[in-house]
Order: structure tokens, then C-alpha cells, then sequence
């Protein structure tokens, strides 16, 4: 899926961010400090989502939602885990550079399958915009 320039700028712009997973424990949704926007995908930093991950593992569907005050998008879509290869090392190398406190554990990398509109708007919320 190709998402449009104004997804993309809520995506990078937002001020809140939150993922949820359900997988053996049942719902897991967690907030989310770094994430960067890579093509269209979304890749996500593991430094202590232990729930997250299993989950993930038993269940890669998951929904990843942005928002800035009354304004945002919901992402659902896979997730595939990666802790080593091409990606995986490219992240912890930026990752040192810009958090140089934080280890890296693994890399969560979202790929969109559908957006919906999650704004508190009456006509706009729910409304599936890709």
C-alpha cells in the first residue's frame, strides 16, 4: 500500500503514537516513543516490549495509531520482527547516533494495509481513507 503525503506528514509530525497487538495474553497496546517512517512502512524500536513482541509472534496483525490533539490516523497492518540482517543494523546505527543511551533489541517493521481517520469529527472518524 502507497500511503498519500498527508498520511505520511500526521505520521511524521505526530506527537502521540500508540501500538496495539493481540496474541496469547490477549490485547496488548503500548505508547511508542521512536518511530520512522521508511517508504511506506513504519519501522518501530524494541528496547522492552516483551508483551508486544510475543504477541506479535503468536499474531503479526496490529494497529498503530498518530495523533496530535483532536487530529490523527490509525494504521492496521503486519508486523514482521527482525533482530539482525540489513535493517535491523541500519536502525541501531541511527539509533546510536540519536539515542546513544538506548540498546536496541529488535526491530518492529509495520507495513500499512489499510488507514482509517481517527479524528473527533462526526463525519471524518472512522472513515477508511485508503
Amino acid at each position: 500500500m502507497q500511503l498519500t503525503d498527508v498520511i505520511k506528514e500526521r505520521i511524521e509530525k505526530a506527537e502521540h503514537k500508540a501500538l496495539a497487538t493481540c496474541g496469547g495474553d490477549g490485547p496488548n497496546v503500548v505508547p511508542v516513543s521512536i518511530t520512522r517512517l521508511v517508504g511506506d512502512a513504519v519501522w518501530l524500536h524494541n528496547f522492552f516490549m516483551d508483551k508486544t513482541v510475543a504477541n506479535i509472534e503468536k499474531d503479526p496483525k496490529a494497529a498503530l495509531v498518530f495523533w496530535n490533539g483532536l487530529t490523527g490516523v490509525q494504521l492496521k497492518g503486519e508486523v514482521v520482527y527482525e533482530t539482525e540482517g540489513e535493517n535491523f543494523e541500519s536502525a541501531k546505527r541511527q539509533l546510536a547516533e540519536d539515542y546513544p543511551d538506548r540498546d536496541l533489541r529488535g526491530l518492529l517493521i509495520f507495513t500499512p494495509t489499510s488507514v482509517f481517520d481517527v479524528s473527533a469529527n462526526a463525519t471524518e472518524a472512522g472513515k477508511q481513507l485508503l
